[in-house]
């Protein structure tokens, strides 16, 4: 089966499933493990999603490491200063890869949720609904 939806999921979605088995953040993951779901990435974002799980006890990389599959991983030179205006620099790769693979970004982040142009932002939740 080939995934027809195409997401990138912002750092603080794994998190979220991290501590929050039951969320909507979890239920993505389950979907891309399963491969109803496919997850855009790029090593920029994989070593940023990494980082920040292994500084955050009781949280565990090698628990999602298996959801960057290789066949999703976006080989492209990425525009991160079209998203200047994104406060945080870190979450400019997440903004540029989505836009590179034509993804919906998933995050919880309120500045990425502000309506940048040309990017389709949803927090988990909403995604999930609809």
């Amino acid at each position: 089966m080939t995934p027809t939806l195409t997401v990138v999921l912002d750092t603080n979605v794994f998190v979220g499933a991290g501590f929050n088995p039951g969320s909507a953040s979890a239920e993505l993951i389950a979907a891309v493990r399963s491969g109803d779901l496919r997850m855009a990435w790029s090593e920029a974002t994989r070593a940023e999603t990494r980082r920040i799980l292994e500084k955050i006890p009781p949280l565990s990389w090698d628990d999602v490491a298996d959801v960057f599959r290789d066949e999703w991983r976006v080989d492209v030179d990425l525009d991160e200063d079209r998203f200047s205006e994104v406060p945080d620099p870190e979450d400019r790769k997440f903004a540029a890869l989505a836009t590179a693979a034509n993804a919906v970004l998933v995050s919880s982040d309120g500045h990425l949720l502000d309506h940048l142009p040309g990017l389709e932002v949803k927090p988990p939740g909403r995604w999930w609904r609809e």
